[in-house]
């Protein structure tokens, strides 16, 4: 019966497994070692997780996860995923995934998983197998990023894992290690994992630019106050890489989605600094009202929303006002019948809008001292 498997630890099948994973590195296109890889992974799986109907033995589950820690399994796993065929693949996403959630019965340890403390401490390597699902350059031949991402996002739950994708500053598996010791306050080269995730979310198809952009956005939200010390640390690269890679991308899906998500970042009380920080930069302002004017209503819309943090800001750098001002006459003009068909439907929206003509109205008396520039400008400058 199937709950004999959890009976005690296999470590014959704990062994097997380790040793067919090792065979599938060496020859990927073999047949015969995916198959009997898969039937290894599938009596792991029911003596993990077990049938749905039966109680797991968490005493059982410990030595069992014990013993693919000491064999390396987890690292094998997350580095073989690729090479196996789909339910192969789904396997090992399921294996991952419930090993990365589990905890012993009554346990006092840290928020950590004792499988989390192994990737953070011990095996850093396993969270870059994982993300290098999402790269087309790879050599890897059965990439499905989608259920490799499943695992990473179970993951990126916990901080741990989080920082050490954003701080190993090495794209490089030799060099992959603890993040132990690491200055997080130091600035980035561009060069690590992280830093892939621009160049991921916008080369790829659809579905896995999609998925690779759903973990991009776990990274930079679930631990708040983690990613708001990253992203100060390295404010310039980040949002040069943001803009060119991702808000100026020529995905429709990957520019909506990337607005949409600089919105709540610079709106989240977690990121104060980093919002007044970008609501200083002309720069930034120009790019957004470039958004205002895009042919599609939802890549506006979701503008409109970065743009606002920059009028309401009520300490404008000079620089802001500057742009604000010499564009007076023509937002004056352009916002009351900007996206005029959610006015009805959207009360907020609409209120959020006479708020920022009402503000823009007024610049000319507060800030006389560009009283010169010229108020009808041809185009946004």
């Amino acid at each position: 019966m199937a709950f004999l498997f959890r009976s005690k630890p296999k470590t014959d099948l704990v062994k097997t497994t380790k040793d067919l994973l090792y065979m599938l590195l060496q020859e990927p296109s073999s047949t015969k070692v995916k198959n009997e890889t898969m039937t290894a992974l599938s009596a792991l799986k029911l003596a993990l997780i077990g049938p749905e109907e039966h109680d797991v033995d968490s005493e059982v589950t410990e030595k069992w996860v014990n013993a693919l820690m000491s064999q390396d399994v987890l690292f094998l796993l997350a580095r073989c995923m690729g090479y196996m065929d789909i339910n192969g693949f789904v396997a090992s996403q399921k294996v991952l995934s419930f090993l990365i959630r589990w905890k012993p019965t009554n346990y006092t340890g840290s928020l950590d998983t004792p499988v989390i403390k192994h990737m953070g401490d011990a095996r850093p390597e396993i969270t870059y197998w994982l993300c290098r699902g999402y790269d087309s350059n790879s050599t890897i031949p059965n990439r499905l990023p989608s259920h490799s991402g499943k695992v990473l996002r179970e993951a990126i739950k916990f901080e741990i894992v989080t920082l050490t994708i954003l701080y190993n500053q090495s794209y490089a598996d030799q060099d992959y290690a603890s993040i132990k010791g690491v200055d997080m306050n130091a600035k980035q080269n561009g060069e690590g994992l992280f830093w892939q995730f621009f160049e991921w979310i916008n080369k790829q198809s659809f579905e896995v630019a999609a998925d690779c952009f759903n973990t991009f956005k776990d990274i930079i939200t679930l631990h708040k106050q983690a990613a708001a010390r990253f992203i100060m640390a390295n404010f310039d690269l980040f949002f040069s890489k943001y803009h060119e890679k991702l808000v100026l991308s020529n995905s429709y899906v990957t520019k909506r989605q990337s607005i949409k998500l600089l919105g709540e970042i610079l709106l989240d009380r977690a990121n104060y600094e980093i919002m007044m920080k970008y609501v200083e930069r002309g720069e930034y302002l120009k790019i957004c009202m470039t958004l205002l004017k895009d042919d599609r209503k939802m890549v506006q819309y979701e503008g409109f929303h970065v743009f606002k943090v920059f009028v309401a800001n009520p300490q404008k750098s000079d620089e802001v006002v500057k742009i604000l001002f010499k564009n007076q006459s023509r937002l004056i003009k352009f916002l009351p019948t900007f996206l005029a068909d959610r006015n009805d439907e959207d009360e907020q929206f609409r209120d959020e809008k006479n708020f920022l003509i009402r503000t823009i109205s007024v610049m000319a008396d507060e800030r006389n001292p560009y009283a010169f520039i010229d108020r009808n400008p041809e185009g946004t400058k």
